[in-house]
């Protein structure tokens, strides 16, 4: 993870809020009326208390009680305004953020989230994201209030006396900037820590209801949750720590509030006995500043509080400004299938080389076979063509265009890639068809079911086509949902077909069907078929072999 300061998570974070100013600045607004309307419902008492005295008063102890019922009144509809536009706020750039989080995911796959956990994309995804709400509606307005109320009533105290003035201005940067600093430096990294071990036990949870099945069979499974109750106790270690500087926080903050006030108390009380203020500005001077810490005391609740929330939101911005290994491309003349080339390719994870000026030519209306022993490349050579990676050295071309050079809308319209591993969303069989062909008619889901030879097991279940698969395609089996997977191949109508083992899952019978589906296919489709089955290569015009990365 990126290491950024919290004041470049904050910068970045604000930026955000752009499209949103409008509604930023009436939210601050309303909240410097509703504290100043707050703090003068006190300062009215007062003012009602000289009168009541017979003292000189602003006004008159009736007009006092108006003023304040009028002005609290108000307060709640502002607080409530205020609240609302935060929210509206908070919750419209959350919106935002999480389009923007699944844009750029999907420009990272498939490349550069392999071997991410995937628990740990949900806890960004959904707990970082919410946790953002806090800084959007408790963080950016409130500080903004806290400042301006800060300096309207420190003019208001000067006008009293500038000593008070003083005390006042040393109170608030001590309550709402002093405190807060030195709680989030003596918190350091716990919130980061934090958020990263919750991510990690949310990969570690979802990995093991995954695995559940085998930690069964093996007796595994006392093992795994004693793993859990470590995660969790070194979780629950770290939140305590973060409920520590809380309670600091909360105390050191009260103690100084009670300091500042008996400090202003003694400071207007020396000034009127020196005969520097008169009893009402002594009475209204402390009423001011014991009612006018509110503002300031939300800013030294973020201390400890934010810094949870900046870990969140370095954890998006993680997802947000990572750079794909692979570029979108746009703005390329369109281009139509006419046969593909992979010449002298050469591709290599990191420091392992998978594929070595390997070579292989796909005439337009064949099928072309791919054989080799596990972890020999196969699988990388479709990834490739796909430009889910770039190559390293030599070329992928279609219709002689380098796959560099063609959009990329139009690569994927001119390919489908079936792999081993079918995956079902937790929706009906036909909406999971769909995903290739979202307006595709029942007739042609039907026809597609039909080549990938699962038509007739689809319509023997209760609700046929409608039917749920369950989350992950847990109610079928691993050959039906590579039929399924099959079917949505059909049913994208490309004219190259990418299949990586497209039968490893299947019986011989059924394999014989697809088969015989995939040669007819072959009439009108381009076909480049990876398997280690030699009974699948029985239909390919053509095999090649890979070893270690290279072609024969």
């Amino acid at each position: 993870m990126k290491k950024r300061s919290n004041i470049a998570v904050m910068l970045r974070l604000i930026g955000l809020v752009k499209p949103l100013t409008g509604f930023m600045i009436l939210a601050v607004l309303l909240g410097i009326v509703g504290f100043l309307c707050a703090i003068f419902i006190t300062i009215c008492g007062g003012w009602a208390l000289l009168d009541a005295l017979h003292m000189e008063s602003p006004v008159p102890m009736a007009a006092a009680f108006a003023i304040a019922i009028t002005i609290a009144v108000m307060r709640g509809f502002l607080r409530y305004g205020e609240q609302a536009c935060n929210h509206y706020i908070a919750f419209k750039l959350l919106a935002l953020i999480r389009d923007r989080v699944f844009r750029a995911l999907r420009r990272l796959c498939p490349a550069k989230l392999d071997g991410k956990g995937k628990g740990n994309l949900i806890s960004v995804i959904t707990s970082d994201i919410e946790l953002l709400e806090v800084f959007y509606a408790h963080t950016i307005s409130p500080v903004l209030i806290a400042f301006s109320v800060s300096v309207i009533m420190v003019g208001f105290l000067m006008s009293i006396h500038w000593i008070l003035g003083l005390v006042a201005l040393a109170a608030y940067l001590t309550v709402g900037l002093a405190v807060p600093a030195v709680v989030s430096k003596m918190s350091g990294d716990t919130g980061s820590r934090f958020r990263e071990q919750s991510g990690a036990l949310s990969s570690f949870v979802l990995d093991s209801l995954r695995g559940l099945g085998e930690s069964i069979q093996y007796g595994t499974g006392s093992r795994r949750l004693e793993e859990l109750d470590s995660r969790t106790d070194s979780l629950t270690a770290e939140e305590e720590k973060q409920k520590k500087y809380l309670g600091v926080n909360t105390a050191v903050t009260n103690t100084i509030i009670l300091l500042f006030s008996l400090l202003m108390l003694t400071a207007a009380a020396l000034l009127y006995v020196n005969g520097m203020v008169r009893f009402e500005g002594l009475l209204i001077s402390v009423i001011a500043m014991m009612s006018s810490f509110g503002p300031v005391v939300a800013l030294a609740n973020l201390g400890s509080t934010l810094q949870n929330t900046f870990a969140a939101g370095n954890r998006v911005l993680d997802i947000l400004e990572e750079t794909p290994l692979t570029e979108d491309i746009a703005g390329k003349p369109e281009v139509t299938f006419t046969g593909a080339q992979v010449q002298n390719v050469t591709f290599a994870y990191e420091q392992e080389t998978v594929l070595s000026d390997v070579s292989v030519a796909v005439p337009v209306h064949k099928i072309v076979g791919i054989v080799g022993k596990s972890g020999s490349g196969k699988s990388t050579l479709l990834k490739l063509m796909m430009r889910f990676w770039d190559v390293q050295q030599g070329s992928v071309k279609i219709s002689g265009t380098n796959i560099a050079e063609i959009n990329t809308d139009n690569l994927r319209n001119m390919e489908s890639l079936v792999t081993q591993e079918t995956h079902l969303f937790h929706a009906s069989i036909a909406e999971n068809l769909r995903i290739a062909k979202q307006d595709a008619t029942q007739e042609e889901l039907e026809q597609a079911c039909k080549k990938a030879s699962v038509h007739d097991f689809i319509i023997s279940l209760p609700k046929g086509y409608e039917t749920q698969v369950g989350e992950l395609g847990e109610t079928l089996s691993g050959g039906e949902k590579q039929r399924l997977g099959l079917a949505r191949a059909f049913l994208h109508n490309a004219p190259f077909i990418l299949l990586d083992e497209p039968t490893s899952n299947l019986d011989s019978l059924n394999e014989a069907v697809i088969l015989k589906s995939l040669h007819q296919a072959g009439k009108d489709k381009t076909v480049v078929l990876v398997s280690h089955r030699a009974s699948t290569m029985n239909i390919a015009d053509e095999v090649y072999n890979v070893e270690h990365g290279r072609m024969s």
